[in-house]
């Protein structure tokens, strides 16, 4: 298709989205979709015993995926109706199904049904992406296990934690989104075929009273798109309370995303982590040796726009009145697939991020070594006390050394003096020899490494395993825009 350069465009579809999700919500895959469904209804009428013949059946097939477009739009226009429009343009295309195609069915049995096979590719879609970032995280996680890093509270330095369990934090709230998208993956049914307002009364008509025959056509027309079960009751429409649990998912795999993002642009500001950055790649027009954090900043712009779907899908499905309302359609034809686009982008741009982290240890160890002297005082007290000293008067002894090395650092930009300070004071003498071991940042690390280790163990690798061949088959992503 020609690129119409006087024509709005969504940049989700020209730049950030990936071809197979921009294709599942495409006007090809839904029309067609739409045909296949007529299809998939016409064989199981003929099953139950209804006039429908093969050769109606089989010049169906041999046009689903021949949608003449053009021709659909004139008829829209004429009909206000884009899915009786459809109906004639395909009816055109095969006069014999003509009599029985869309026969006792209402617009939401192609629309809604649709919409459900749709969302149903799409979630298969994200899942396994977000699979291999967990994955990639994972890999990373375990590489820097035991690399001590400035843990953060208030966005103040904290106790010391390690690059790699930070990482694990990350990963556990992507794990919470992969459980939460599974779900809707499985909670996911079929409308089937339930008529005008969900009663069947058409059906039952065309079967002359037998319930059982309608039910049957409704179980075997979900086989036939490959669902094991169809919702149990619906109105006109299967309720828009699904749309919301699986907005919601999206919007919630966007908040963690958004908080990845902030983290590393954080970290990048502090020059310990990077995200990819390519060697042609400009961080700024007019200063150029700057390396903006671009991937991590797009992350959180995206995110952001997902985050805002969630009440879209929210106040759709509170407005919907008794048996459904049309004020739903405009809606929805923009929240669902731009929640799904936005989590594809953001999956492929956490890839692109999660497989090309680079980390910077002397950076991490000059931050650490501006802080851990006031972090330790508490171990050297300790030290002291265990060789005899009184802790109040070590205590004391510290605070006022601590205030010291402290307005060096503040007023005057110095560094840290504080061990200076320690070594020159005769009251320490007795622990300087254990002084270095003392202030070894791996002794401020607690059980950060074996927290990695049992957290991919026990948590990580039974999900990943889930998703064995996807993993697997990763490759190095690279951004094109």
């Amino acid at each position: 298709m020609e690129s119409n350069h006087n024509t709005y465009v969504s940049p989700l579809s020209t730049r950030y989205a990936s071809k197979e999700m921009l294709y599942i919500f495409s006007d090809q895959h839904k029309f067609s979709t739409w045909r296949k469904l007529w299809i998939m209804l016409a064989k199981g009428k003929q099953e139950l015993g209804l006039n429908i013949s093969t050769e109606q059946i089989e010049q169906m097939e041999a046009n689903w995926d021949k949608v003449d477009f053009k021709k659909a739009a004139a008829e829209e226009r004429l009909t206000r109706h884009d899915v009786m429009a459809h109906v004639h343009v395909f009816a055109e295309q095969c006069p014999l199904a003509a009599p029985i195609i869309h026969l006792g069915a209402t617009s939401c049995y192609v629309g809604d049904n649709t919409d459900l096979i749709s969302i149903r590719s799409a979630l298969k879609l994200v899942l396994p992406k977000l699979a291999q970032v967990i994955h990639c995280l994972t890999s990373f996680a375990k590489e820097y296990r035991s690399l001590p890093t400035l843990g953060f509270t208030h966005l103040q330095p904290a106790q010391l934690t390690t690059v790699g369990k930070r990482a694990t934090l990350w990963i556990s709230e992507l794990l919470m989104d992969e459980r939460a998208l599974s779900r809707c993956l499985n909670d996911l049914r079929f409308r089937g075929v339930k008529g005008t307002t969900g009663t069947q009364a058409s059906f039952l008509q065309l079967f002359n009273g037998d319930g059982e025959k309608v039910k049957a056509l409704d179980e075997r027309v979900a086989k036939l798109a490959g669902f094991d079960k169809c919702y149990a009751v619906t109105g006109q429409t299967y309720s828009r309370k699904v749309d919301l649990e699986i907005v919601s998912a999206l919007a919630s795999l966007g908040a963690t995303i958004y908080k990845f993002g902030c983290d590393i642009r954080l970290l990048m500001s502090r020059k310990e982590i990077e995200e990819p950055f390519e060697s042609t790649q400009i961080g700024s027009s007019a200063m150029a040796y700057k390396r903006n954090p671009m991937r991590s900043e797009r992350c959180c712009s995206l995110a952001r726009h997902l985050m805002t779907l969630h009440a879209n899908a929210a106040n759709t499905f509170s407005s919907q009145w008794f048996e459904r309302t049309l004020d739903d359609s405009a809606n929805r034809r923009i929240t669902l697939p731009e929640s799904f686009l936005c989590a594809d982008a953001l999956l492929t741009t956490m890839l692109n991020i999660t497989q090309g982290l680079v980390v910077y240890p002397k950076v991490i160890e000059r931050n650490i070594s501006f802080e851990l002297p006031f972090m330790a005082t508490e171990n050297i007290i300790m030290a002291m006390c265990k060789d005899g000293g009184d802790r109040q008067i070590c205590h004391e002894k510290i605070r006022v050394l601590s205030h010291e090395a402290g307005e060096q650092v503040k007023r005057f930009g110095r560094d840290n003096d504080l061990v200076s300070r320690i070594k020159n004071d005769a009251y320490f003498a007795p622990i300087l020899p254990h002084l270095d071991e003392i202030l070894n940042p791996q002794t401020f690390i607690g059980r950060a490494p074996e927290q990695v280790d049992e957290f991919v163990r026990e948590e990580v690798e039974p999900i990943l395993a889930k998703y064995a061949d996807d993993v697997s088959k990763i490759t190095t992503v690279v951004l094109t825009i």
